[in-house]
């Protein structure tokens, strides 16, 4: 069975920074491709951020600069480090595709 768990979301001031986690189990971690998604109250789920299995990255416009997307196959980890975050991103982060699950709640206040 393909599990995906989330932590590390919190509430944070504004240009404070977390770290989020995504620790996967049911699949063979380092043949794919990983990501995370976000999906703010009223909102469709957006992606954030992605990690390809040859290690390149893409960002979202919104988060380029601020966040850091990583991997540690040998735990079945991935991350997401978030700096300078704003009120903007403000949303529960999944690492699923169509932000199922539980996710990782962060609320960024001004």
């Amino acid at each position: 069975e393909v599990q995906l768990v989330e932590s590390g979301g919190g509430s944070v001031q504004a240009v404070g920074s977390l770290r989020l986690s995504c620790t996967a189990s049911g699949f063979t971690f380092d043949d794919s491709s990983m990501g995370w998604y976000r999906q703010a109250p009223g909102n469709v789920c957006e992606l954030v951020s992605l990690i390809n299995i040859d290690g390149s990255t893409y960002y979202a416009d919104s988060v380029k600069g601020r966040f850091a997307i990583s991997q540690d196959n040998a735990e079945n980890t991935v991350y997401l480090q978030m700096n300078s975050l704003n009120p903007e991103d403000t949303a529960v982060y999944h690492c699923t595709p169509d932000c199922g699950g539980k996710g990782t709640l962060v609320t960024v206040s001004s």
